[in-house]
C-alpha cells in the first residue's frame, strides 16, 4: 500500500445557497433560487406579502473544514424574513476551522429579518463565522444571532475551542455597524468572568438597523429589565445584548424582544419552546 492510499481525506460539508427576491403583484416573490451541496432553501407558504425562506444544513452539523455560504438579495420593497431549520451544532473539529457566511443585500423600501435559531458550541469546536449585509439608504435590516456554549440540560461544557463571529453592516456602503468577537483556548475560564458572561452559558445579539430605533427602545428595555443584558439605541440603530443560564431561558428573554423588533410579529413558526 503506498503512503498516499494510507491517507484518507476526512469527508467535508460544503453548501452554498442562494436567494434573490423581486416585488410582483405587491408581493415578494422568488427572482433566484441556488442551492449546491449540503446547502437547501425552503419557502413555507405565507398569509401575507412577504417571504419566509427556511435554511437548512443537509449534514446536520459542522466541524472543522466544512463550509457553507449563504446569500440573500432583497429587491426594492420586497419583505424576506429568514431562518434556519434547527439549531446549528457545531461539532469538535480533530482538524481545520468550520466557515459560515452570510451576505444580504437589502434594496430600496425593503426589509430582511435575519432570525437563524442558535449555535450550539461543542467542546473542542472551531468556527469562524461571517455576516455582511449592504442596506439601501430607505432600507430596515434586522439580525439575531445566539449561542450556547454546550447543552447544560445535558451536562455539557466547552472548555476549549475556538469561536470567532465577524459582522459587517453597511448602508449604501458606508459602515454603520461592526462585531468581532472571538473566544478560545479557555473558553470556560473566559466566560466566568463577570465582565464577559458571568459565568452564563447562552449569550445573544441583537440588531435592528432602521428609522424606528429610537421608538423600538422604549418598548424593549422593560422586556430586558432584570436580565443580564442591555439595549442602546443611536443614530438610527438599535443593539441589545442578552445573556441567560441555558438556552430555554434566553428563548424566553429572546422572543418578545424579536416581537417588538417585528412590529408584533411573533418569530418564523419553525422557532418553539
Amino acid at each position: 500500500m503506498t503512503i498516499a492510499a494510507a491517507i484518507t481525506r476526512p469527508q467535508r460539508a460544503e453548501g452554498r445557497g442562494r436567494l434573490a427576491a423581486r416585488l410582483l403583484d405587491r408581493r415578494t416573490r422568488i427572482h433566484e433560487l441556488y442551492q449546491e451541496g449540503a446547502a437547501k432553501i425552503r419557502l413555507p407558504d405565507t398569509f401575507d406579502a412577504s417571504m419566509e425562506a427556511v435554511i437548512i444544513n443537509t449534514a446536520g452539523g459542522l466541524t472543522g473544514g466544512d463550509r457553507m455560504d449563504w446569500s440573500v438579495v432583497a429587491g426594492a420593497g420586497t419583505r424576506i424574513d429568514v431562518t434556519t431549520q434547527a439549531c446549528e451544532k457545531i461539532y469538535k473539529a480533530s482538524a481545520g476551522t468550520a466557515e459560515v457566511t452570510t451576505r444580504i443585500d437589502v434594496g430600496a423600501g425593503a426589509r430582511v429579518d435575519w432570525l437563524p435559531q442558535e449555535t450550539i458550541l461543542f467542546d473542542r469546536a472551531s468556527l469562524f463565522r461571517r455576516l455582511d449585509v449592504d442596506l439601501d439608504e430607505s432600507a430596515e435590516f434586522l439580525a439575531v444571532e445566539a449561542v450556547l456554549l454546550g447543552r447544560k440540560a445535558m451536562g455539557e461544557t466547552v472548555d476549549t475551542g475556538l469561536f470567532r463571529d465577524r459582522w459587517r453592516i453597511r448602508r449604501s456602503g458606508r459602515l454603520i455597524h461592526a462585531e468581532e468577537l472571538r473566544l478560545s483556548e479557555g473558553i470556560a475560564a473566559i466566560a466566568a468572568r463577570q465582565a464577559v458572561l458571568g459565568g452564563q452559558v447562552a449569550f445573544a445579539t441583537l440588531l435592528y438597523a432602521g428609522p424606528l430605533a429610537e421608538a423600538y427602545l422604549g418598548k424593549v428595555r422593560p422586556l430586558v429589565e432584570g436580565t443580564m443584558g442591555g439595549a442602546s439605541a443611536w443614530s438610527e440603530k438599535l443593539v441589545v445584548r442578552l445573556a441567560a443560564s441555558d438556552g430555554f431561558t434566553l428563548r424566553k428573554i429572546l422572543i418578545p424582544v424579536i416581537s417588538v423588533l417585528r412590529n408584533g410579529a411573533s418569530v418564523p413558526k419553525v422557532w418553539n419552546l
